[in-house]
């Protein structure tokens, strides 16, 4: 049961953007097995300097189209599993959008089944 944010500056169009979210939700299906319609995305364009990122970090230099992916999903994947995402997310989005491999900022946030509600105020997926 993904959610997924994604942060960018105005300097993605909104065609663009929706793209990115559709590979995300593409890359999610294949290789985390989630379940079609399982879609819950929001997406900001951020004006100038809505967005602070330092130019470098960890050998990566960012540029004014860095793509900020945060997917809150539930625990359980393997290293293994999240760096094939990873890649394969990385590898879908380059040849879809126009990103650079450095741009694109991945981060993943395991959470509990108890911790969605999809409306009602019930936790449909608690046990």
């Amino acid at each position: 049961m993904p959610m997924v944010r994604i942060d960018t500056t105005d300097k993605w169009t909104q065609e663009e953007v929706l793209t990115a979210g559709e590979v995300i939700y593409q890359v999610l299906m294949d290789v985390f097995s989630v379940p079609e319609n399982d879609k819950f995305q929001i997406i900001n364009r951020h004006p100038k300097g809505g967005l602070n990122v330092a130019p470098n970090f960890h050998g990566n230099t960012y540029s004014e189209k860095i793509l900020i992916i945060q997917i809150f999903l539930n625990k359980g994947r393997t290293v293994e599993l999240k760096k094939q995402f990873y890649r394969s997310l990385m590898t879908r989005l380059a040849e879809t959008v126009d990103c650079r491999a450095d741009d694109v900022v991945i981060n993943l946030v395991e959470v509990t089944k108890e911790n969605w509600s999809f409306g009602q105020g019930l936790a449909q997926l608690a046990d």
